[in-house]
């Protein structure tokens, strides 16, 4: 097994820290894919790829390593979801929400903004939320959908009322992935009368939380983000995520962090690919028996389409994440919206490109390509940057200043 670099202190160190991830999950790459015909056939959990994250503590891969855990930052974290994607693209968007949460408690939170006093508050809950993860192996989901508003900040109708020792939760969070999977549910919900968004953890087995609806989608199946639905849920003061306020502060001051989708679907990008590739060359067990179609022209200027549209997702991605910031200005957020989209549409235009390509056969169920392309497609419905809030942002910019 890949042994992992210490935490990264210069530019080389982090090369190598990043490869070190990336290799980690490459090795577990051709079980991850085998099991996702299953997770997609049948819409369920990834139980298992789980699992084998937890046992080489990728749980903690961005749970800060004064913590315990291995530090990764949301650039980082990019790499290791587009190395997962490529294989089992709902293992990927499931294990984003749970990293998602590291990331805001984490690097997002000392960033901010924070008294002596919040801050020091916001260490002790923090750490038991991190401990939770490296010692016990807890897994956390972030449902923030309610279908009312594509805004992160916006359109918050669950409700948390105060009362002695905590919160009483009350609402609807739909599209939540890893519903029946997750020991937290971190949602976002708002004290009546309060200007600002809390960010609660709220126990998977606590009494008043009910999961309903069926899960039968189009594709990243795997996800099972059924409905989960709050009634009077008990959440202990202690398990907020983020101080009072500081979750609007990091969603304007930071809202990078809602790129963390994208990299799930630039593996997704990279699987098609993957399969592309071997189909040409003849490596596909499965696929139909003839001669390799590498060497036509039409199937050489297809997967050299590809490969273009493939470098060109990667290329803006990675180069907005490797270079954020707190309180970016419009040219960055202007690159952020287009990275995502981008990588969004590539993802299905590559898939539908594929299909081309390859011919009419490699759509059959028995291989990948097909699911491939269906969960490809989903991408561009990801709140709260979906491509139609990208596109109309964009759209604006610069515009009118």
């Amino acid at each position: 097994m890949t042994t992992l670099a210490s935490a990264p202190h210069s530019i080389d160190d982090r090369t190598s820290y990043r490869d070190g991830l990336v290799a980690k999950i490459r090795e577990l790459g051709p079980v991850f894919a085998e099991r996702a015909v299953r997770y997609d056939r049948e819409a369920s959990f990834p139980f298992e790829n789980f699992a084998d994250l937890r046992d080489i503590g990728f749980l903690g891969l961005c749970v800060p390593t004064e913590f315990g855990g291995l530090g990764a930052t949301l650039a980082d974290y990019a790499r290791v979801s587009a190395e997962i994607g490529r294989y089992c693209g709902a293992t990927a968007l499931t294990f984003n929400m749970h990293n998602a949460t590291m990331i805001w408690a984490g690097e997002v939170a000392d960033m901010l903004d924070m008294t002596d006093d919040a801050r020091a508050l916001h260490n002790v809950r923090r750490a038991e939320i991190f401990r939770g993860v490296i010692e016990d192996g807890m897994i956390h989901s972030q449902p923030f959908s309610e279908g009312v508003s594509a805004g992160a900040t916006s359109g918050v109708m669950t409700r948390a009322e105060i009362v002695e020792g905590g919160y009483r939760v009350s609402g609807k969070k739909i599209f939540a992935s890893l519903s029946g999977a997750a020991d937290r549910y971190n949602i976002t919900c708002q004290v009546p009368g309060e200007p600002f968004i809390r960010l609660l953890s709220v126990d998977s087995k606590a009494e008043g939380v009910e999961i309903v609806g069926d899960w039968d989608p189009l594709g990243m199946r795997g996800t099972v983000s059924r409905t989960l639905i709050f009634t009077d849920a008990f959440v202990p003061a202690d398990q907020e995520v983020l101080p009072p306020g500081a979750y609007d502060e990091a969603a304007q001051r930071f809202p990078f962090v809602f790129m963390s989708l994208a990299p799930s679907y630039l593996g997704v990008t990279q699987g098609v690919l993957d399969f592309v590739r071997g189909y040409l060359r003849g490596d596909i067990a499965g696929a139909p028996s003839g001669p390799p179609r590498r060497d036509l022209p039409q199937k050489q200027h297809g997967w050299a389409q590809l490969q273009i549209s493939y470098e060109q997702s990667r290329a803006l991605l990675y180069d907005v994440l490797d270079n954020t910031r707190i309180d970016p200005d419009e040219e960055l957020l202007v690159r952020a919206w287009a990275a995502v989209f981008t990588t969004m549409e590539t993802a299905n235009e590559v898939a539908a490109l594929g299909v081309r390509v390859c011919g009419g056969q490699s759509m059959l169920k028995h291989l990948p390509l097909e699911r491939l392309y269906r969960d490809s497609r989903l991408g561009a419905l990801m709140l709260p940057w979906s491509g139609e809030v990208c596109l109309e942002r964009l759209g604006t910019a610069k515009l009118y200043d």
